[in-house]
């Protein structure tokens, strides 16, 4: 029998798929508990609203996310690292990360945070977890003023990574974007 923190792990997951496979108004409690094989009691327990869900799944997944991206960083900080050869690492990353429900999630609920104030909340404490991440990259590749440099690549990342996502494009645009937006050319 799973402990509380893995039902709630496996209730956040399913959540994520159910989102990334067919959008925030496809969510119910019993289409949760079936996907990841809990009770429905199990829902309302862990997650006093769907809003509480919503936001926590947000959360979990940009946590999940910035972990690996810190992780990957630390591992290529062996030495000094030139911007190109840092763009091409994010490109590489944006080329691994694939397209599947779980990650196409975010982008639903960054939309449904549009509408929603609830999760508006969760939606700038992600993004801010993404600037942060990247002005520490940033500022490890020398780029000039860093915490003002990160918004804006963080959202030419997501936007780019959206339109590969709608357009099934490869993430050469993504490097030569990130060059230009750091000073830098191919």
């Amino acid at each position: 029998m799973p402990n509380p923190s893995q039902t709630r792990e496996r209730i956040i997951a399913a959540t994520l798929r159910i989102i990334g496979e067919n959008g925030v108004a496809a969510l119910t409690n019993r289409r949760i508990a079936k996907e990841a094989d809990v009770s429905l009691g199990s829902i309302t327990y862990h997650f006093a609203t769907q809003h509480d869900l919503l936001r926590e799944s947000l959360r979990s997944f940009v946590t999940q996310e910035t972990q690996r991206f810190t992780d990957l960083a630390a591992s290529h900080s062996t030495g000094p690292i030139t911007p190109q050869e840092a763009s091409a690492l994010v490109g590489q990353v944006a080329a691994d990360t694939a397209f599947d429900s779980e990650h196409i999630a975010p982008y639903e609920l960054y939309i449904q945070a549009g509408r929603d104030s609830e999760l508006r909340a969760a939606a700038t404490e992600c993004f801010a977890a993404y600037d942060q991440l990247a002005a520490s990259i940033l500022g490890t590749l020398g780029v000039p003023d860093p915490e003002r440099m990160a918004g804006p690549v963080v959202a030419l990342v997501i936007g780019l990574q959206l339109r590969r996502l709608a357009t099934g494009t490869a993430t050469d645009d993504l490097v030569d974007a990130l060059l230009l937006l750091t000073g830098n050319h191919a």
